[in-house]
């Protein structure tokens, strides 16, 4: 079967772009596969009863209803019913959303910066993107959007609640927040902007020690990774001792992109496969024999932000214990979604099968269980100023040493410790540095 380009896997909607589908097969071919299927079992017979009482229902609103409804904007809504009685993640896609659909993995639309869905009937942040109007104004995995504009949220369909938080760049947008119950609501305000995602950052943490952050999974995530690794290298004069992998608040994207990452970092075997009713939909994905890495261990850190591709990438990793995967359980979205277009500008977005690890584990509402589990931590160097210690300098009579000039510059020493910046980072270093030691000396 042929892979489209356009292949999708997230956990919700970015703000002004649909994401969460996995694009699977045609039009055609899932016709086709449900044709088949039908043929197969003789006795799932059209509920006739059913339709004529949906056809009832449909002429008792156009005679009966208070306003003048239009045909069409009642067979669309029939269509949203369908689908929103299925799961979080099938929907209808109108011309608008679809559109917006086909040009999301460009890394460039509209909006805040945040992927969000549907939870109790409120909108739920799964995970506010780098360097977006959403994470700069504080918004975190989890929160709870209850009003937006004053307007409650409660009631809306998730696509009602994305056009009212769209709107032109520039213009401000105040968002009333719940993050936890034992919390009160707060209010947000922030202005909306172009979102121009970059996928992949990376830098040195420590001589030898390098870092990588997938914010989203796009179409050209694995080769920018690939330049971001080399780059790395040339910095480490070709000694990268290891990686941190970070996939925290990495809500998804392209499958591609997702495969392309793990096969990096792998030899041989499954990377991911998926299993559903329609013989189309099931697929499975094999590493080459090539390791970007050459074997130097790996780090992964995830969070509850991290979903859907960030998964894959994470299990994969994990059950070829290529990896240590740190942090705190994964969002648990491992559903396929198919694209299924209905004509030129409006297409269904169906779930259609479940992904798995090469184990066979479901991610499915478990999501990943890291290999160490490590919360979202804050290190305060302040709160050991109070422990009393003696040092040899405290002794009486103690030898003074001669006083030596400084090796670190001023500037350097002001800097903030890792620990301090990223406290779940400054661990996932420690544990790199210990498997490199455990390394070399497995190698003596």
């Amino acid at each position: 079967m042929r892979l489209q380009p356009a292949v999708l896997l997230g956990a919700g909607l970015v703000l002004g772009l649909s994401v969460g589908a996995l694009d699977l097969a045609t039009a055609e071919d899932v016709s086709t596969a449900v044709a088949e299927q039908a043929a197969a079992e003789p006795d799932d017979a059209l509920p006739l009863d059913d339709l004529r009482t949906f056809a009832d229902v449909f002429g008792r609103i156009k005679d009966d209803y208070v306003e003048q409804v239009d045909d069409k904007a009642l067979i669309e809504s029939a269509i949203r019913g369908m689908l929103a009685g299925l799961d979080p993640h099938s929907s209808y896609l109108n011309g608008e959303e679809y559109r917006d659909l086909q040009v999301g993995t460009s890394g460039e639309f509209g909006g805040l910066g945040i992927e969000v869905g549907m939870e109790d009937g409120f909108v739920k942040v799964i995970a506010p993107i780098d360097d977006t109007p959403a994470q700069r104004a504080g918004l975190k995995a989890g929160d709870m959007i209850v009003r937006i504009d004053d307007k409650p949220v409660k009631g809306l369909s998730l696509s009602e609640a994305v056009k009212l938080m769209r709107g032109k760049p520039g213009t401000e947008i105040k968002l009333t927040i719940m993050r936890s119950t034992d919390e009160k609501p707060f209010e947000v305000r922030i202005e909306r902007a172009i979102i121009q995602v970059a996928s992949v950052k990376s830098r040195i943490l420590e001589p030898g020690y390098g870092y990588l952050r997938l914010t989203h999974f796009q179409a050209h995530t694995t080769d920018d990774m690939l330049e971001a690794i080399d780059a790395l290298k040339k910095q480490t004069e070709g000694n990268l001792k290891g990686l941190v992998l970070d996939l925290r608040n990495n809500p998804g994207g392209v499958l591609n992109g997702a495969v392309g990452v793990s096969d990096a970092f792998l030899t041989e075997g499954k990377i991911v496969y998926t299993e559903g009713r329609v013989k189309n939909s099931e697929m499975e994905f094999n590493a080459g024999p090539d390791d970007v890495l050459n074997g130097a261990p790996i780090v992964v850190l995830v969070n509850g932000g991290s979903a859907s591709a960030s998964e894959i990438v994470a299990g994969a990793l994990q059950d070829h214990r290529r990896a240590i995967v740190m942090g705190t359980q994964t969002f648990g979205k491992g559903s396929v979604q198919t694209i299924v277009p209905i004509d030129d500008s409006r297409a269904l977005k169906l779930t259609t099968a479940r992904y798995y690890t090469p184990s066979g584990r479901s991610i499915q509402a478990q999501g990943i269980t890291p290999d160490i589990k490590l919360e979202h931590g804050e290190f305060k160097p302040e709160a050991n100023q109070n422990l009393v210690s003696v040092k040899e300098a405290d002794l009486v009579r103690h030898l003074d040493e001669p006083e030596q000039p400084s090796e670190t510059p001023a500037e350097e020493a002001a800097d903030q410790p890792l620990a301090v910046e990223d406290f779940q980072l400054s661990e996932a270093l420690n544990v790199l540095k210990g498997l490199t030691i455990l390394g070399r000396a497995d190698t003596n």
